[in-house]
């Protein structure tokens, strides 16, 4: 079975014709894919905590953004170094219930933080307990990223990798732009505008939400994958399609996988700019109140979650390096709009640059962490450590915000999505400069088969075998 040795970026065939999931792997999928909807969640509050902790504690907008710096550094950029090494050596099962230990762990604690505001007359050391939980709530969720994207990826049939992505991914924006719309009704009006109540409740409820998938996870048997089976399939699928296969060179040199890393971190970066500041934009620039604006910033995550399901369409006809260059032209033009226009229509370009970056963050992994083999882990550890730029950019923003304007702030997203269209085009050059998707070849076919064998058990890829059985079917792929 596919191992996520993905030649050509994982855009072939067609998934709406010929499915993208194998029957055998429904229910692991479904499960993974859960794991998408809790993340998104957990990105949707935390923006528009961003401002009602300005609002309750009287933090300015610079001191609101460690919330993204615990979110993004320490749980991103440090721990997902961690998850990759977990996920490597105890496999994915473990790793993902990991993940969700510690989500719920995080969530857990906002309630005595919550309940600490009631009382305590230091507003910064509540603030700061806050971090904190935003901080493990992040190690939790940088787990979940490394193990699940991976994951998805790696599944059978391994040459529609982007579309299942994009497809599950889609259901993070489903839950993004719940939180949203959850905070313009209990966080931002009536009493509630002015304490930290609800807060509390929001956080235990995504707290038990994640006991009960990590329950699920634990009662089930997840097929798992090898890091023999991927380089395998990554020998046999370069000689097969006369690809250069670089696998067998040291991390360090696959170039695809760092200026993809390089790629996920602008975009990330610029993603959490564009929403950190949402609310201040839409109130200073046209006048919005915090109800309306986080109402509106929940529409904005709408068209994001809508253009998902679309993109995940357009990749079953279009190859993804090419459709992450036109989203990521027509994302530099509205960035530079956002920052040129005053009023309504200003916030409206907001809304619509969302729709251009749905697309991205899952193609970009995909991308990235295509063909490598034995160093698919280690890429899909890098990449997710990418995710750091949300923590780097907020703080730039908030300083220029604070010193200029909220409006001028976000110039700084311009070059982010200028190099993503430059690293597409470079990927596009690499893949053969294919324009549409084509159909899965004969010889990738037969490859598949011979890893996947009969199922269940499969072999090679995600499999339930014994590690002499595996052997057996790794040196059988080879034979093809």
């Amino acid at each position: 079975m596919a191992g996520g040795a993905i030649v050509s970026g994982g855009s072939g065939g067609n998934p709406l014709r010929h499915g993208f999931i194998k029957r055998e792997y429904l229910w692991s999928f479904t499960l993974v894919t859960s794991l998408f909807f809790l993340w998104g969640f957990a990105y949707g509050l935390l923006d528009v905590l961003n401002k009602h902790f300005q609002n309750v504690l009287g933090i300015s907008k610079l001191q609101s953004t460690l919330l993204q710096v615990a979110y993004f550094i320490f749980g991103y950029f440090v721990f997902s170094f961690v998850a990759g090494e977990v996920l490597k050596r105890r496999g994915y099962k473990f790793a993902i219930i990991m993940g969700l230990a510690l989500y719920s762990l995080g969530a857990i604690l906002f309630w005595p933080v919550a309940k600490s505001s009631e009382t305590s007359s230091n507003k910064h050391a509540v603030f700061g307990g806050f971090v904190i939980c935003t901080g493990v709530i992040a190690c939790g969720l940088s787990t979940l990223e490394v193990s699940a994207n991976s994951y998805v990826s790696v599944m059978p049939p391994h040459n529609v990798a982007n579309f299942r992505l994009q497809f599950s991914q889609a259901f993070n924006g489903v839950a993004s732009f719940a939180g949203p719309l959850i905070a313009s009704k209990y966080f931002f009006t009536g009493a509630n505008a002015s304490n930290l109540t609800n807060v509390q409740w929001v956080y235990l409820a995504v707290a038990g939400m994640g006991v009960i998938i990590a329950l699920a996870f634990f009662f089930t048997k997840l097929p798992e994958v090898s890091e023999e089976a991927l380089q395998a399939e990554a020998d046999a699928l370069a000689e097969a399609s006369g690809a250069e296969l670089t696998t067998s060179e040291p991390f360090y040199k696959q170039t695809r996988a760092i200026s993809g890393a390089i790629a996920q971190f602008l975009y990330v970066g610029a993603q959490v700019t564009i929403g950190s500041f949402f609310l201040n934009y839409s109130a200073e620039n046209a006048g919005i109140a915090d109800a309306r604006g986080s109402q509106l910033y929940s529409y904005g995550l709408i068209v994001f979650t809508v253009c998902r399901f679309i993109g995940a369409g357009i990749l079953s006809t279009v190859t993804a390096p090419v459709v992450l260059f036109f989203c990521a032209v027509f994302a530099t033009v509205c960035s530079i709009l956002i920052g040129t226009l005053h009023g309504s229509s200003g916030v409206a370009f907001l809304i619509v640059i969302m729709g251009f970056e749905s697309i991205m963050y899952p193609v970009i992994f995909v991308l990235s962490t295509s063909g490598l083999g034995r160093h698919t882990r280690r890429a899909s550890a890098l990449v997710v450590a990418g995710v750091s730029g949300g923590g780097v950019f907020p703080p730039i923003q908030g300083a220029i915000a604070d010193h200029f304007s909220t409006r001028t702030s976000y110039y700084l997203v311009v070059p982010c999505f200028a190099y993503i269209a430059v690293w597409s085009f470079y990927v596009w050059n690499k893949d053969g400069r294919k324009w549409l998707v084509g159909k899965q070849t004969e010889v990738e076919r037969e490859i598949e088969a011979a890893a996947a064998g009969t199922i269940p058990p499969a072999h090679v890829g995600l499999h339930y075998a014994h590690d002499k059985d595996e052997k057996d079917a790794v040196e059988e792929v080879e034979k093809v």
